[in-house]
């Protein structure tokens, strides 16, 4: 878990945002991303479930790929293993998201340097639920 000062400002960068796409989010309560993306957007964030089945999740439309969502996205938020993380990092870049936010356990070197080198802001190994009580916005 990155604890610096970069760390604690890309916490606060992605926590400021408007749009979480969430990949990963299906319309299963006992997974993760349900419970994470809930508490999104009771914080007035607007959540995108991204997953193949593209279900509708909390009232909100699901896309089968970040490709095909309509409108911007601010964050994408990665619930998907490790070794499947690239590529959802490169579809984020294509689609001109401002962040990429890896789940804890969620964990790609490589893919969050592209993701910097294009100018987005990385979140990796944390969980926006848990950070944001300190790092929320107020």
């Amino acid at each position: 878990m990155d604890e610096t000062p970069r760390g604690a400002a890309a916490v606060e960068d992605l926590l400021a945002r408007d749009v979480w796409a969430v990949v990963g989010l299906s319309d299963d309560p006992r997974r993760a991303a349900h419970g994470v993306a809930a508490f999104l957007q009771a914080r007035g964030k607007r959540i995108v479930p991204v997953h193949p089945r593209a279900e509708t999740v909390h009232g909100e439309k699901g896309y089968p790929r970040l490709s095909d969502v309509p409108f911007p996205v601010d964050v994408v938020d990665c619930f998907v293993n490790s070794t499947l993380v690239g590529p959802v990092v490169d579809e984020a870049v294509a689609v001109g998201a401002s962040g990429v936010w890896m789940q804890l356990g969620v964990v790609d070197e490589d893919a969050a340097d592209r993701a910097r080198q294009a100018g987005l802001t990385v979140v990796m190994d944390r969980c926006p639920k848990i950070d944001w009580s300190a790092h929320g916005p107020r």
